[in-house]
């Protein structure tokens, strides 16, 4: 994952959320944010937008200790680079580590530890 942006989506405008600061909103006891990013194929993630790869993305995930709330399915088509997702947590702060992401290269590399072999979730 490359080229990791906050994104201003449209939803926040509606009234049920409300902003607190840097792209965070809160409803209902959950924080949410919005990120765009571009896949790398030659990483073994996904080719375009309407399939975005499990890894890095679970790595993410487990990492910040957020979850995908929403897909962007009209922004998430095969004709797009650019994939857009929402991450929610029911703490900022999770929220607040995740951006810590933007504008970094996060992917996974595979990596010998003990003559073991394993993956790691990379961010730099």
């Amino acid at each position: 994952m490359k080229e990791i942006k906050y994104l201003e989506a449209n939803k926040y405008q509606d009234g049920n959320y409300e902003k607190l600061n840097d792209g965070i909103y809160r409803k209902d006891n959950l924080f949410f944010v919005t990120l765009s990013f571009i896949q790398e194929p030659e990483l073994g993630e996904g080719n375009d937008a309407s399939y975005i790869s499990q890894y890095p993305l679970e790595d993410i995930l487990d990492k910040f200790g957020v979850f995908v709330s929403d897909f962007y399915e009209k922004e998430n088509i095969k004709d797009n680079d650019v994939c857009c997702l929402e991450f929610a947590s029911n703490d900022a702060k999770d929220i607040i580590n995740l951006l810590t992401i933007i504008n970094k290269h996060v992917y996974n590399k595979n990596v010998i530890i003990d003559g073991e072999e394993s993956v790691t979730l990379i961010i730099e």
